[in-house]
């Protein structure tokens, strides 16, 4: 796995920056780790018709997903000023109060994205973890705050 840091300035829009990021890769990865926060957040929760869009100063707690060139499928849980928990299906319009900071994975030999198959994929795949090589986190950015681990591993 070849990880990447990346972090998003005020302003930015956090699914537009990982579709981006996606696109620039090539790649096929997901979100390894997450810190910062919004001053808006549109998120699709489940059975609404439209995305719910909340302004405000708010906490990132966690955000997962996948990304590719085709796209990404990204799911957000935020907390809002009197700390209460929002979470969702990741839509456009979300953006970055001060800054966000996260630390990007992408799988080795999954440049190309897959045509469709009709044979059904399977439901899991494992991975022993003697075979599981470590993150390669020399692509760190000086200015990072993962810098100071990258340092230490090169």
């Amino acid at each position: 796995m070849e990880t990447l840091a990346l972090h998003l300035d005020a302003g930015s829009d956090v699914r537009q920056s990982l579709e981006a990021l996606a696109r620039q890769e090539g790649g096929q990865g997901f979100v390894l780790s997450v810190v910062g926060n919004l001053s808006q957040a549109v998120f699709q929760c489940p059975g609404k018709a439209e995305p719910t869009r909340l302004r405000g100063e708010l906490e990132v707690i966690t955000l997962s997903g996948t990304l590719s060139p085709a796209g990404v499928h990204l799911h957000l849980s935020f907390s809002d000023g009197d700390c209460r928990v929002w979470g969702g299906h990741l839509e456009p319009g979300t953006l970055v109060l001060r800054g966000v900071d996260l630390l990007v994975g992408f799988l080795p030999g999954a440049n190309a994205v897959p045509e469709p198959s009709a044979a059904p994929a399977p439901l899991l795949t494992t991975v022993p973890a003697a075979n599981v090589a470590p993150p390669d986190v020399r692509r760190v950015a000086a200015a990072s705050p993962y810098a100071a681990y990258a340092a230490g591993r090169q």
